[in-house]
């Protein structure tokens, strides 16, 4: 996305924040005025900050490290985790688990152990239990699948965070600002935005505004780690080259 995207940000109804009673304070620099009491973002302070966050997200997986994808609300759930797996991200579409971040090392066990539930179901070795003991395992998997299916993927802490409604998420924002992790938040006009390091000011109630800076985000992830791919193919080939002489 660049700085031309304006229109395309308007189609979506990035431009909508809530209404003014409900603003915070941090949001007064982002917004243009406001209508029938609604407020109305900034798109060209919106198409700035959004074009930042996507140099930040590329740069992210240019160097290897992860982006988790968090969103939790109804609205947000299945673009977030369409968009992460569609880019082979971690998320989470669902309620934050307080200490994801903060006791990763714990959470990471639970991880561990859906994974080694579920590689035993895969090879047969549960048929050894009763059948009673088999369906008290098929429930354990099914929820730890529901709370950390999205976090497979992360064998580390990531190196940021993206999240859809930085207000709904507070305590994903909150771990992450504890650990200095970076944030990049699509955050409407009722959230606090000195949390986050890279916001983009918008719609984060809107399946399409959602849709439209998730999938930005995303691509963004994309491009970083096919440049990665590609600078490690240079690399190797030159390490064969300088061999051969």
């Amino acid at each position: 996305m660049s700085t031309t995207d304006i229109k395309t940000l308007f189609d979506a109804g990035a431009h909508f924040g809530y209404v003014r009673a409900r603003r915070h304070p941090t949001a007064a620099a982002y917004l243009f005025g406001t209508k029938d009491r609604t407020d109305i973002f900034d798109l060209e302070v919106t198409t700035l900050r959004l074009d930042a966050a996507i140099a930040f997200a590329t740069s992210v997986a240019a160097s290897g490290r992860q982006v988790l994808f968090v969103g939790g609300k109804h609205e947000a759930t299945g673009i977030v985790k369409d968009a992460a797996e569609r880019v082979g991200a971690p998320y989470v579409a669902g309620r934050w688990i307080g200490g994801t971040l903060t006791n990763f090392k714990n959470i990471r066990k639970r991880i561990d152990r859906l994974e080694q539930l579920m590689s035993e179901r895969a090879s047969g070795a549960l048929e050894k239990y009763t059948k009673r003991e088999r369906l008290m395992i098929d429930r354990e998997i099914t929820e730890l699948l529901g709370r950390f299916g999205g976090l497979v993927k992360m064998t580390d802490l990531p190196a940021a965070l993206f999240i859809v409604d930085t207000r709904h998420e507070n305590t994903a924002v909150l771990e992450a600002n504890q650990l200095k992790i970076p944030v990049i938040g699509l955050s409407s006009s009722d959230c606090d935005f000195s949390l986050v390091q890279y916001p983009i000011p918008g719609n984060d109630t809107s399946v399409r505004s959602i849709a439209l800076v998730t999938n930005a985000i995303g691509d963004a992830c994309m491009e970083g780690k096919s440049a990665a791919a590609t600078a490690a193919a240079k690399n190797a080939v030159s390490g064969k080259t300088t061999e051969g002489k």
